[in-house]
């Protein structure tokens, strides 16, 4: 069966992931699909969170925002998770006022709220933006323990913090965002890479380095995931990208 490859593109600020896949004509009717098994559809919604959440920190965040962690000493520990919920919306809430008599740009952030395998104990983790100092974070916070990191990106952004936090919700949501974020720039296009290109990347992976990077120029390879699915024969790759340095520090230049 004939098909064509599709491209789906995340820029994510100074970070662009590609999703390559094949594209099949409609046939008359339709067969049915097999349903996945919870096990594998656990997993399928774990990565998928994780990517989501790599991207939309990868577009907001920076080297000059922080990693802040929030614990409760015994006599500030919340009863519940909805308790502990609130405490840490109510950190946020300050926190924003606190930027705002100082002049400071409106605070980004996403945080999670979690139970501690070993402790068994409610804390938070919150990605956020800089600018304050972190003794007065934690004076703000009041409720216990604090500890601050600042971000560490390296060719692939913050990947490693984003997989750490997204964990098994326990309200419903992975995770809690401002709603001031910026979503990553979305966009694809059909039937521009051949399959014998495409099946050449799946196969061959960093060697063909110097092609994709020709494709996406601008970019640099950091990372090349490919996959072969035996049932329909098709191609997947998913491609993670760096701007190039030498680019970036000329539109600093020009700025």
């Amino acid at each position: 069966m004939r098909c064509l490859y599709r491209e789906k593109r995340y820029l994510c600020g100074d970070y662009l992931e590609v999703d390559i896949y094949p594209v099949y004509k409609k046939q008359h009717g339709r067969s049915k699909k097999a349903k996945p098994t919870s096990d594998v559809q656990k997993r399928l919604n774990q990565r998928n969170a994780e990517r989501k959440l790599i991207r939309l920190l990868n577009t907001n965040f920076t080297k000059h925002d922080i990693r802040f962690d929030l614990t409760y000493d015994a006599d500030h520990y919340p009863n519940s998770p909805e308790e502990a919920q609130k405490e840490c919306q109510n950190f946020i809430r300050r926190v924003k006022y606190a930027r705002a008599k100082r002049g400071l740009p409106a605070l980004k952030y996403v945080f999670v709220t979690e139970i501690g395998k070993r402790s068994g104990r409610l804390h938070h983790h919150i990605v956020m933006s800089g600018g304050m100092d972190i003794t007065e974070l934690a004076d703000i916070w009041g409720r216990g323990y604090t500890s601050a990191k600042p971000l560490q990106f390296n060719d692939q952004g913050i990947t490693g913090i984003a997989i750490y936090l997204v964990k098994e919700p326990i309200l419903g949501k992975r995770w809690c965002a401002s709603r001031n974020l910026s979503k990553p720039v979305e966009s694809e296009r059909t039937g521009q890479l051949p399959q014998y290109q495409v099946r050449e990347w799946n196969y061959s992976g960093m060697d063909n380095k110097a092609e994709i990077e020709r494709t996406y120029e601008g970019f640099t390879l950091t990372d090349i995931k490919p996959f072969y699915n035996q049932v329909n024969g098709g191609y997947y790759v998913t491609l993670r990208l760096q701007r190039n340095r030498r680019i970036k520090n000329a539109g600093r230049k020009k700025r």
